[in-house]
């Protein structure tokens, strides 16, 4: 089933977007001092061009310099990204088979905001699983 899933989200929508994160990973790429934002940018790209089956997980040693980049990736590119998700994530809900693409780029688009500090895992590895917290 994620196979089917992901070849059309790969044709109505993984594409275009990947080819955003592409072109934002290059630019983020001619200043030297944005080369994490264009790595970060490359990866989400490869996530977004065959999501399902895998999902984001927070990594536990990114601290303060993930949270002042995520702020800047903001600035530069994150809500134009963003932008992008919600407006796919729109023309996919006109339709009622659309309507799960289009729920995925509207979570995608919360993504494009903050990427840094975030790694893409298998949706079967132990760390994708949510954490119960005990009392």
């Amino acid at each position: 089933m994620r196979f089917v899933l992901n070849v059309f989200w790969f044709v109505f929508a993984g594409f275009w977007l990947a080819l955003a994160y592409a072109l934002a990973g290059l630019v983020m790429f001619i200043l030297i001092v944005t080369i994490p934002f264009g790595i970060a940018s490359f990866r989400l790209a490869g996530f977004v061009l065959w999501p399902f089956g895998r999902t984001l997980v927070p990594q536990h040693d990114a601290g303060t310099p993930s949270m002042i980049g995520n702020v800047l990736w903001f600035v530069l590119a994150g809500v134009w990204i963003a932008i992008g998700h919600v407006m796919t994530g729109l023309a996919l809900c006109v339709t009622i088979v659309g309507i799960p693409f289009g729920w995925a780029n509207i979570k995608l688009a919360l993504v494009a905001l903050a990427p840094l500090g975030k790694e893409v895992v298998s949706s079967d590895n132990p760390r994708a699983l949510p954490v119960a917290y005990a009392s």
